[in-house]
């Protein structure tokens, strides 16, 4: 059993690992290393195993025998299964945490998803996407955890981590319509119209899925 001050510095290992990887900042097929990473983060090669057997079993490293865990390569069909079943489970979560999250939060969500299009229609200089995830985060894992049900929660936060890789790199362009999503899924949460936040969830992942699939087209 980790103690919990092992436990906090595994998190936070987790986390910076977690932002180097979705950043880029750590490439797909990129080997990683414990003694490597310590270096980088200033932090003891204990927390650093730790968050990787964390980002190994959310799938977002690939060990590869004695040489040690690589970045996956997300490929466009993983991402897209994954889509899916973040499809199938996402609305209903979305059903069973109306009228459960803190209305607080959701007003600073609205707040905050307001300020990123305000920005976007008069030119502001482009929010970073440490910025936009962090948002997405907020509502989508708050979501997760006001359902009610934690193996739930925890599927939905690994498929997210999957399906991020390929939507941080992919439709910048959707940020506008994403908040404008995000902002009616909001609202249905806050006034507790659980079939209405099922709708715009998915209406959300659909629009998504829809991008992706145009994107690839063009291409």
């Amino acid at each position: 059993m980790l103690m919990e001050t092992d436990k906090r510095l595994a998190l936070q290992a987790y986390e910076q690992i977690l932002n180097l990887i979705l950043s880029g900042q750590a490439e797909p097929g990129v080997m990683v290393t414990e003694r490597r990473l310590a270096d980088t983060l200033n932090m003891s090669r204990t927390p650093i195993r730790d968050a990787l057997l964390m980002l190994e079993g959310e799938g977002l490293l690939i060990r590869q025998g004695s040489r040690g865990l690589q970045v996956k390569q997300t490929r466009v069909e993983d991402y897209m299964d994954a889509l899916q079943v973040r499809q199938m489970l996402e609305p209903e979560a979305a059903r069973l945490a109306a009228g459960r999250m803190p209305a607080d939060e959701l007003d600073q969500l609205r707040e905050a998803l307001n300020a990123l299009i305000d920005d976007a229609r008069h030119g502001k200089t482009k929010p970073e996407r440490a910025s936009v995830r962090d948002v997405d985060d907020r509502l989508h894992g708050g979501i997760g955890d006001a359902a009610g049900n934690p193996q739930l929660a925890q599927i939905i936060r690994t498929l997210r981590r999957q399906t991020q890789i390929f939507d941080l790199r992919s439709v910048p362009e959707r940020l506008e319509s994403t908040c404008q999503e995000h902002l009616d899924i909001v609202g249905a949460l806050r006034d507790g119209r659980g079939d209405d936040a099922a709708k715009a969830m998915r209406q959300h992942l659909d629009h998504v899925r829809d991008s992706i699939i145009r994107r690839l087209t063009r291409a």
